[in-house]
């Protein structure tokens, strides 16, 4: 269907301003939702970065030809999302791109330092503790054996994102609580000579307990995506084993999936 108009070109700022809103009136899409669809690509592939302002709603709808209702629709969509935030005296800002996160064996502080999402960790518990029966026969341990519990919570941009708790065989590694936070458990595990080889994966989706969601900034009874994860060394020895919460507002897993012959 032939576009309307000219595209609309915003100019709030040094990177707002060098992108084109091409909006189509004649599309059956609501103008809120195809404007909130540009805004959320322009964020994720970085044209727009965490800090940026795109103005007020009054600014935004004189230079895209749009109501204010529609511009406000469109932001609060994003809000929502958690991709912009509104502040008093300052306006509309972004936030960052919600982490998508490929399905393979890798740790979530790599993934996200290579996607530029700031990562940071705050060491919850570091302690040994018994085993407990689904943890032990994970890990080939004795049932309430001695087991090392980490738990962590991930920030990017200083906004929570995951908890992560994890299980380690007694004596595998060293987890000192200044590296931990600097840095990634698999990374350590390479360093410490510990050559990861497969794992068995689950993931799923529940609502936030209130203490989870008090951690992850949401409100009790919020969507969380979970997974359980067993990883082995390149000897089949179990190394790690993991049961994390992941905000499904900011965070999703992308899967690649092949036709069998």
């Amino acid at each position: 269907m032939a576009k309307t108009g000219d595209p609309a070109r915003a100019a709030t700022g040094p990177a707002l301003s060098t992108l084109d809103f091409a909006l189509d009136r004649g599309s059956p899409v609501p103008l809120y939702h195809q404007l909130a669809q540009q805004l959320e690509a322009a964020i994720e592939q970085g044209a727009l970065a965490p800090g940026n302002l795109l103005g007020n709603e009054v600014d935004l709808s004189v230079r895209l030809g749009l109501s204010r209702p529609t511009v406000r629709q469109a932001i609060q969509s994003l809000v929502d999302k958690g991709l912009l935030v509104r502040r008093r005296g300052v306006g509309t800002q972004v936030v960052h791109s919600k982490v998508r996160r490929p399905l393979e064996l890798s740790s979530l502080y790599d993934d996200l330092e290579a996607a530029g999402q700031e990562p940071t960790t705050q060491v919850v518990r570091n302690e040994t503790v018994p085993a407990p029966p689904g943890v032990a026969a994970a890990l080939h341990l004795a049932e309430g054996g001695e087991v090392v519990l980490l738990e962590r919570l991930r920030r990017t941009h200083g906004r929570p994102v995951a908890l992560l708790c994890n299980y380690l065989p007694p004596g595998l590694l060293g987890l000192d609580g200044a590296r931990l936070e600097s840095t990634g458990l698999y990374r350590m595990m390479r360093s410490a000579g510990i050559t990861l080889h497969s794992a068995r994966q689950t993931v799923g989706a529940r609502a936030a307990t209130a203490a989870e969601a008090g951690r992850l900034d949401e409100k009790e009874g919020a969507a969380l995506l979970t997974m359980q994860r067993t990883a082995y060394d390149d000897t089949g020895r179990p190394v790690e084993y993991g049961t994390h919460v992941y905000r499904a507002s900011h965070y999703s897993f992308d899967f690649q999936l092949l036709v069998r012959p």
